[in-house]
């Protein structure tokens, strides 16, 4: 099986992960071919080497015809003048690559030219040549950033425009990932958490909050983790997380597998890290080896903090990324009845937790082992019941496959609707099992 894992220690983003694509040896000419069946006219894509702290990848970049013709003399693809041009979807600044969100030094670029719809867009790819693979994954995007700006300003989806400037951007980069994909025959993709900066960029409508709202609406209720660093920019676009979130079967580590090809692509700004997006290529046996991983086991015995406590430990340790937590009964020295308090956490995680346990804990000190686990297959899917769209967690190894409807989900129908838990339960699994 092949698969494509993302290393996000530098956020994701749309020209990110294309430049990523193509360092991993995509056929340029190829690509640039298939690219040409979207029928997208008025732009120039330029696809270069980059180097960054030593390490040479590809950057991408879309230069739109009638800027060129706007600004004879400039240089629209030198990444020492990045922050100086911001229609070329630059990275990591507030220049986002769809509507709301351009920055104010930007706004005089676009907004005398045509605005796409989510209407318009999926018209274009839908009267295009390519593959209706390639067709399908891009609209699937689309219609996610979509859906999360909707939410955010609180319109109807329809509603929604992508600027020109910042649509031809997006286009370029969502259907170029897919048709990437799509030649390199990818079976399966996996990512890494994502990590984003903080502090708040200001854009044309003001001043907005890192991570942006586009890219916080649409990790909400998605389950995928998302760490925040000391670096005062945007690290995670919305493209970049719609691209992502439709891709991914699973956040964490990478799995074991036989990796053939590294790519990097490159981001514009410098920030105090690696601006970078990595993509590992390689192949997993099918027979589920790839899925062994390894976690750290924290544990300790305490037999003097009162249970109000160690309940709210527990929700702590939990909404800190705690895999699993939970208390044992044990007996200590001369008899006394205490709990054990076993945390397991990924690896990253330890130290944090840790200081958690001591700082919320009567205890003076925690035991820590490594494990190595087996761990199914999961990916996330949604089914449609006859009382509402319901999660659902697909585990597979060695060809069988278990279904466990999410509990918050089924909760919630369950609490609007007056139908009991299990019957909105049994609805989604078994609509899980037929599909």
């Amino acid at each position: 099986m092949k698969v494509l894992y993302f290393d996000c220690f530098s956020g994701i983003s749309g020209d990110m992960t294309l430049g990523a694509l193509m360092d991993l040896g995509i056929d340029e000419q190829l690509f640039r071919r298939e690219l040409t069946k979207l029928h997208l006219e008025d732009y120039r894509l330029v696809i270069g080497k980059s180097i960054k702290n030593g390490i040479t990848g590809k950057d991408v970049q879309v230069i739109l015809s009638y800027d060129e013709e706007d600004h004879q003399g400039h240089c629209h693809h030198d990444d020492n003048h990045s922050q100086g041009h911001h229609h070329h979807n630059h990275e990591h600044n507030c220049d986002h690559e769809h509507h709301f969100h351009r920055s104010e030094q930007n706004h005089s670029h676009f907004h005398n030219h045509q605005a796409r719809n989510l209407g318009d867009i999926e018209g274009l790819i839908d009267e295009s040549d390519l593959s209706q693979g390639v067709k399908d994954f891009s609209k699937q995007v689309f219609r996610e950033i979509a859906a999360a700006e909707a939410k955010v300003h609180d319109k109807d989806i329809a509603e929604v425009h992508f600027h020109e400037v910042g649509a031809v951007d997006s286009i370029v980069d969502i259907v170029g990932t897919a048709i990437c994909l799509d030649l390199l025959g990818i079976d399966r993709v996996y990512a890494s958490k994502l990590y984003d900066g903080h502090g708040f960029i200001k854009c044309q409508h003001g001043s907005i909050p890192v991570p942006v709202p586009a890219v916080m609406e649409m990790l909400s209720g998605s389950g995928i983790p998302l760490i925040q660093t000391d670096i005062n920019t945007e690290l995670v676009t919305p493209t970049g997380m719609g691209i992502i979130k439709c891709l991914s079967s699973g956040f964490g580590y990478m799995p074991q597998m036989f990796v053939d090809r590294v790519g990097y692509g490159m981001g514009k700004r410098e920030t105090v890290g690696f601006n970078a997006l990595r993509l590992v290529l390689g192949t997993m046996d099918e027979t589920g080896k790839g899925t062994l991983d390894e976690i750290v086991t924290l544990e300790t015995n305490i037999d003097d903090m009162n249970g109000e406590a160690m309940g709210y430990t527990m929700e702590r340790l939990f909404e800190n990324g705690a895999l699993d937590v939970f208390y044992t009964p044990v007996f200590m020295k001369k008899n006394r009845p205490a709990v054990m308090l076993t945390v397991i956490a990924e690896i990253q995680d330890e130290e944090k937790l840790a200081a958690m346990i001591l700082r919320e804990t009567t205890t003076l000190g925690i035991r820590r082992s490594n494990c190595k686990r087996y761990i199914m297959n999961r990916e996330i899917i949604k089914v449609s019941t006859k009382f509402g769209d319901v999660r659902v967690k697909m585990a597979s190894k060695d060809g069988f496959v278990k279904y466990a409807p999410e509990y918050e989900d089924c909760r919630n129908i369950a609490k609007n609707t007056g139908k009991s838990f299990i019957e909105v339960y049994n609805a989604a699994l078994k609509q899980a099992i037929e599909e």
